[in-house]
């Protein structure tokens, strides 16, 4: 008896909804147990990213393709945010001229891990898997229909 194929999607599916769980997971586990408090910009990547947990988790369960249009806009809203963060960390001049953020300064690193891994790269990191993986499956849909 043979096996039946499994759609290579839900691979895909699994690994974009699992990158938004760590990064949930992640993000919660620097302000709960590490109490670092998080700044504006890393509240606006936590909109975009907790979303995708329950979004992508859901589809992971309903084998929902279809979502992946969706996840892409808000993981490259995300990524977008990610990417602005990063940089007013990590090149001088427009950190020098960024806007203030509130109680908690955007430009503070808590983590520097190998003198350039940050939480905002962390973050871009997870945006930028979901975006691929959901982008591959678009194209596969769309291909599929």
């Amino acid at each position: 008896m043979d096996k039946p194929k499994q759609d290579p999607r839900e691979n895909l599916l699994f690994l974009s909804w699992a990158a938004s769980i760590l990064a949930m997971f992640g993000s919660l586990y620097f302000s709960e147990v590490r109490h670092y408090e998080p700044c504006a910009l890393c509240w606006y990547q936590r909109i975009a990213m907790y979303p995708l947990a329950v979004i992508l988790g859901i589809a992971v369960i309903k084998k929902d393709f279809k979502i992946s249009f969706y996840t892409m806009i808000l993981s490259a809203a995300g990524a977008c945010i990610s990417i602005y963060h990063y940089s007013i960390q990590k090149v001088s001049f427009l950190g020098e001229n960024a806007l203030s953020c509130g109680r908690v300064p955007c430009t503070g690193q808590y983590i520097n891990w190998l003198g350039f891994i940050t939480i905002p790269l962390l973050a871009l990191t997870a945006f930028i898997i979901i975006f691929i993986t959901s982008l591959i499956i678009w194209k596969k849909t769309k291909e599929a229909v």
